[in-house]
């Protein structure tokens, strides 16, 4: 990736560019067609990273004027640690930045934000399929090797 990659808290005027990037990591994980998003859930992320009282974020990663790529992450408490947790639960970069830094610069924005509001750690999860991004993810964290359970209602 050239030098001109800049990555940024995402800025209101960014909704139009920001989401093919959030249509494209939806996409990926099945969330597409007769199983996407509802538009409401669309709409309430973008205005939940404005509102100073939420506690998710988005990032951005900028190059040449175009989003190349989105990450968005939100701080909460534990039971294990005074200092909050930060959790990042979406990162995606175009087909077109893989490989290039997009993704290990987004991901070193979040731990400099999680970093300066104390955090004591951040973590995230993919799935397992994932191995391309897990290529990355093994040379900056370690697997907890904790196995996610959920049930959806």
């Amino acid at each position: 990736m050239s030098g001109d990659l800049t990555i940024r808290p995402a800025a209101r005027q960014d909704y139009d560019r920001w989401l093919p990037l959030w249509d494209g990591y939806n996409a990926f994980y099945g969330r597409s067609g007769p199983t996407a998003l509802a538009p409401d859930i669309t709409r309430t992320t973008w205005d939940r990273f404005f509102d100073a009282y939420e506690p998710v974020h988005a990032l951005v990663a900028e190059s040449g004027g175009a989003l190349l790529g989105l990450t968005h992450y939100l701080y909460h408490r534990s039971t294990t640690a005074i200092a909050p947790s930060c959790y990042l639960q979406d990162l995606f970069t175009t087909e077109a930045a893989r490989g290039k830094g997009v993704g290990r610069a987004l991901i070193q924005g979040v731990y400099d934000r999680a970093q300066a509001a104390g955090c004591a750690r951040v973590y995230w999860q993919t799935h397992e399929t994932n191995q391309t991004a897990m290529q990355l993810y093994d040379k900056l964290a370690e697997r907890s090797g904790f196995v996610v359970y959920r049930k959806l209602f």
